[in-house]
């Protein structure tokens, strides 16, 4: 294969790449964004080496939900006690998988320090992680900022392509000062 068609060929390829997926029939969500669900709710994470926490705020309840670090197994039949912000709270056991506690009042804007301990059998673990409530950062705005790596991709196939361009080029230019300076 000479340069001019290798040339073709690898711009050819990097446009083709470059493209979007195109979806079927009836896939077709137009030019508005999707609209949210619902609102994020605020939550917090705590891991060590046993167990894995993670609380789920809403309004004045925190819905816990407590794994194994090893397996992300649920472990059931702990005591969970949480420290939040200089309040300590006993968790109660809801359904088969899931803690609860239930605050006095919600919790104001602002990162709130969490403690967990956790006793489960044998293991007895302290486990710290932080509340981040701020109202802006669980709207359906924020959440549609995050869209921005999906137009990483168009902006690397764009740069494949103003490079390939250029690499042309500059291959044609010094075939053509070549082919001139060779006849003189």
């Amino acid at each position: 294969m000479n340069l001019p068609h290798l040339s073709a060929a690898l711009l050819s390829a990097a446009i083709l790449i470059a493209f979007p997926v195109w979806a079927g029939e009836g896939h077709d969500h137009g030019d508005a964004a999707p609209a949210a669900v619902g609102q994020a709710l605020p939550r917090f994470s705590a891991v060590s080496e046993t167990f894995e926490l993670v609380g789920v705020l809403n309004g004045k309840q925190i819905t816990l939900y407590l794994d194994r670090f090893a397996d992300n197994s649920p472990v059931r039949g702990a005591q969970i006690e949480l420290e939040i912000g200089g309040a300590k709270f006993k968790a109660e056991k809801q359904g088969e998988d899931e803690y609860e506690v239930v605050l006095p009042d919600a919790p104001k804007e602002g990162v709130l320090p969490v403690t967990a301990t956790v006793t489960a059998g044998n293991d007895v673990d302290l486990l710290a992680g932080e509340l981040d409530i701020h109202e802006e950062a669980h709207t359906e705005e924020a959440v549609a900022n995050h869209a921005w790596p999906q137009y990483a991709g168009w902006g690397a196939g764009g740069v494949a392509v103003l490079a390939l361009l250029l690499w042309g080029g500059r291959r044609a230019m010094s075939a053509r000062s070549v082919r001139a300076g060779g006849a003189a």
